[in-house]
């Protein structure tokens, strides 16, 4: 296909999300005195339709322009497009999904709510706008479009993520919003810091230019931990389970699902992943890495395993898989020379935790809300994307599969030991999780609840559909599936979280309550919270102190001068008395003299 086509087709999808975007003020100055108006109508769901046209197999599937910002080229690889596909397919899901999920507070607005209203309008303001944002990041291949992108993305969800307008939402809107900015922080100083360095504004020719900068390593460090912020890196993930819960679950959905792939698409894309001559600071920064992922991979599962709500506890798998991606991208560049290989095994692992995560938020939701179906049947469906995650079948087991290649056939066995251990973290909170939407469940059916109904259920059922085939349509290419001998080595995980998770639900039914109220969502973030206000209250006292001294200073000083004041007025009213009485003095004293010199012998 030619390049005019595809330049119609990536301006197209990235112009139409903008066009709905703008289309939600100008429907309100226009139908401003209509209170029955439906913001998430049919068009707005086709928000993320014309970037699917960008999956064909172009020929050039590259733009070049000359007249965008300093010289905009945007471009797609089998690794993009793969993430294309998945943020293509969970955008268009979510969104179906949010017109069920909203209709409470469409109807609420009808009823004449104009809080209600407003926050509607601000969902189908910002809902394609982040989109937009999503897809020239992975469209971008020059540094100022990458950045515009991801900055849309990243500030756009703010108001996906403070939605609802309650005291936890603006708590978790706060802290994605502070994470948010010093990650983009990071991201211009790293970005503008290589570019100088290297001389250009393509992604491409920075990584050649960190390999080649003489402080490269430190401009790396400073993008993984830009974009770490929004993959979730072990202490800067604290918006992550803050985030989530709160947000509307369709936000949630491409929160976990898309939206923490952007960090990742950023390590690829700057990082001089599977660089031969990158040198032994680099192999350092790639073990910082490695430590740093399977820390996070750990610790967000045995934290996640003890949180109450079903929502937190997938933000804190979300968590634990990242680290367990962050550690597969370290690897890059520990052994650059088996990259290739690697590098297709974790955008299987990305794209299969995207859809299956997606298909397991808005599994909350329709728990919440159980359809009318069979409960047996509901209850194969919600689980199977949690096996999937597991590694026990579908997607997982393939990405399992992927990786553990790769690291055999380069001897790293310790670390296929590692992350199988994480795997069963991974089950562990599967199994809380799906427990807790198992009692929200019941407790709808008991309460009679309303079912879902219309879009909500379609767009959860095209989740589980489009999580269960990804290998067969994923644009990267053919899957490997691991023969039947290899089965029980990359079960055992899934089967050890499951007997671990039994045994500590028994072991610990009394306990457990006790423990999860001492352990509230953002674990560090409140540390810092305390932190924060106690440094805050000390400043406050010590410039009260400051003040109350300076105060006292002053009165002093005001004091002395009122004396010197006084002083002088005495001085002046001398100067008045001997200017008045001078003749007379002046008199006095020669006759004082005369007698003097009279008496004088």
């Amino acid at each position: 296909m030619s390049g005019l086509p595809f330049a119609g087709v990536i301006a197209a999808a990235l112009l139409w999300p903008l066009w709905l975007a703008m289309r939600v003020p100008l429907r309100g100055w226009v139908t401003s005195s209509s209170p029955s108006r439906v913001w998430l109508d049919g068009w707005w769901c086709t928000a993320p339709l014309p970037a699917l046209a960008l999956l064909l197999p172009w020929s050039e599937p590259s733009l070049t322009l000359s007249w965008w910002l300093l010289g905009g080229v945007w471009s797609l690889d089998d690794p993009r497009r793969s993430l294309l596909a998945v943020a293509v397919v969970m955008w268009g899901l979510s969104g179906l999904y949010a017109c069920g999920y909203l209709a409470s507070e469409q109807h609420r607005q009808n009823a004449g709510d104009d809080d209600a209203g407003r926050r509607l309008q601000y969902f189908a303001l910002f809902w394609p706008l982040c989109l937009a944002g999503n897809l020239l990041l992975i469209v971008a291949e020059d540094i100022a479009s990458f950045y515009l992108g991801f900055a849309t993305m990243t500030f756009a969800a703010y108001a996906l993520v403070v939605h609802a307008g309650t005291r936890d939402a603006r708590t978790g809107g706060l802290a994605y919003l502070v994470m948010a900015v010093m990650g983009e922080g990071m991201i211009l100083a790293g970005l503008l810091w290589a570019a100088g360095s290297a001389q250009t504004t393509m992604l491409d020719a920075l990584r050649e230019g960190l390999v080649e900068a003489e402080q490269g390593v430190w401009m790396a460090a400073l993008l993984w931990l830009g974009f770490g912020v929004k993959a979730g890196v072990v202490g800067l993930h604290m918006w992550l389970p803050l985030a989530h819960p709160v947000a509307p679950t369709p936000a949630s959905a491409v929160l976990s699902g898309v939206m923490i792939k952007a960090g990742l698409l950023g390590w690829l894309m700057t990082l001089p992943l599977g660089h031969a001559g990158a040198g032994e600071a680099f192999v350092m920064l790639g073990r910082v890495m490695l430590v740093a992922g399977l820390a996070a991979a750990f610790g967000a599962a045995l934290y996640g395993a003890c949180q109450p709500q079903p929502k937190a506890v997938l933000a804190y798998s979300s968590v634990s898989q990242m680290g367990m991606l962050t550690a597969l991208v370290a690897m890059g560049l520990i052994v650059p020379d088996r990259w290739p290989a690697l590098l297709a095994a974790v955008i299987l692992f990305a794209c299969h935790h995207g859809l299956t995560k997606g298909a397991l938020f808005l599994g909350v939701g329709v728990s919440e809300h159980p359809p009318r179906l069979p409960s047996w049947l509901l209850w194969i469906l919600l689980v199977l994307p949690g096996l999937s995650l597991a590694g026990v079948l579908g997607s997982g087991l393939a990405s399992k599969w992927a990786y553990k290649t790769v690291f055999y056939d380069a001897d790293h066995k310790h670390l296929v030991l590692w992350l199988s251990l994480a795997a069963v973290g991974t089950t562990l909170l599967m199994a809380r999780a799906l427990w807790r939407q198992w009692r929200a469940e019941r407790q709808a059916r008991h309460d009679d609840l309303m079912p879902l109904s219309g879009a909500m259920p379609v767009a959860w059922l095209g989740s589980l559909l489009a999580a269960a085939t990804l290998p067969w349509w994923l644009p990267m290419g053919r899957t490997a599936w691991p023969p039947p001998g290899e089965l029980v080595g990359l079960w055992w995980p899934a089967a050890l979280g499951v007997a671990l998770a039994v045994s500590i639900g028994l072991a610990a039914r009394q306990r457990l309550p006790g423990i999860i109220e001492t352990l509230p969502p953002g674990d560090l973030w409140w540390p810092l919270v305390r932190g924060y206000r106690a440094i805050s209250a000390k400043m406050v006292h010590g410039l009260s102190r400051l003040g109350m001294s300076v105060a006292a200073v002053v009165r002093r000083l005001q004091a002395l001068e009122r004396w010197l004041i006084d002083g002088l007025g005495v001085l002046a009213r001398g100067e008045q008395w001997l200017g008045r009485h001078s003749a007379v003095l002046m008199m006095a004293s020669a006759l004082l003299l005369a007698i003097i010199m009279l008496a004088a012998p």
